[in-house]
C-alpha cells in the first residue's frame, strides 16, 4: 500500500437507547443492499433508569440499549485512496484516476500494485466475502456509467482473485454507476471522490 500522509478523520460512537416500544432497525446483509448497510454489532450498555437527570414520560421506561456501530474514515491527502474502518468491516475506496485512464477499465502495473496490497490485508483479516463494487460520477448517461463501473469493478475483482487464489472465497462484483456518491458532483473535486472503486469485507480477525 501507499506510504502517503494520511489524515485521521473523527471516530464516531453512537449509542442507542430509546424509550420502551421504540424498535432500533438494522439492515440485513442483503446481496442487494447499496454499500454502507452491514448489519452493525450490539453490546450491553449499564443505564440507570432510577437516575434523577434521566427524563421519561410518566409510565416509560427504557429499552435495552446498543452500540450500534464504531467508524473511523482515514484518506490520504491526495484523496487516492479511503479507508472506513468499523467494528465489522473494512471498507477500502481507490479512486478511478488512480487505477484506470479516463474512460478505461484497464489496470496498469501500479494500480496492480495497490490491490496487491489490499489482498495481502484480506489475507490477514481471513476473509471470506468480499465485496467489489464500482462507481462513477454524474456525467455522460446512466447507462454508460453503470456499464463502465461494472467493467472496472470487474478489473479488480480479476486481481484480487489472482493474488487471493482461493476458491473458498466469495465475490460479489457490482457497478452502480452514478448511484451512492460520496461526495457533491457538482464540483470536480466531488466529483473526482465519486470515481472510485470499493473493496469491502469483514473484519474476522487473523
Amino acid at each position: 500500500m501507499t506510504s502517503a500522509p494520511r489524515l485521521a478523520a473523527t471516530v464516531t460512537l453512537l449509542l442507542a437507547t430509546s424509550v420502551y416500544g421504540t424498535t432500533t432497525a438494522h439492515a440485513d446483509d442483503d446481496p442487494n443492499d447499496p454499500p454502507g448497510t452491514e448489519p452493525a454489532a450490539s453490546a450491553p450498555v449499564e443505564v440507570d433508569p432510577n437516575d434523577p437527570d434521566l427524563k421519561l414520560p410518566d409510565g416509560a421506561t427504557l429499552a435495552r440499549a446498543k452500540v450500534l456501530d464504531i467508524k473511523s474514515v482515514v484518506e490520504e491527502q491526495s484523496g487516492d485512496e479511503r479507508r472506513e474502518d468499523t467494528n465489522t468491516s473494512v471498507t477500502l475506496a481507490l479512486q478511478a484516476e488512480v487505477l484506470f485512464d479516463k474512460n478505461s477499465s484497464r489496470l496498469g502495473a501500479e494500480a496492480k500494485s495497490r490491490i496487491s496490497g489490499i489482498a495481502e490485508e484480506i489475507k490477514a483479516q481471513n476473509a471470506t466475502r468480499i465485496r467489489v463494487f464500482g462507481f462513477t460520477d454524474n456525467l455522460g448517461s446512466s447507462a454508460h456509467g453503470e456499464a463502465l463501473s461494472k467493467q472496472r469493478a470487474n478489473a479488480v475483482h480479476n486481481v484480487l482473485a489472482q493474488n487471493l487464489n482461493d476458491a473458498g472465497i466469495t465475490y460479489e462484483v457490482r457497478g452502480y454507476g452514478e448511484d451512492y456518491p460520496i461526495a457533491d458532483n457538482s464540483s470536480e473535486a466531488g466529483r473526482r471522490k465519486n470515481r472510485r472503486v470499493e473493496i469491502s469485507f469483514p473484519r474476522t480477525g487473523g
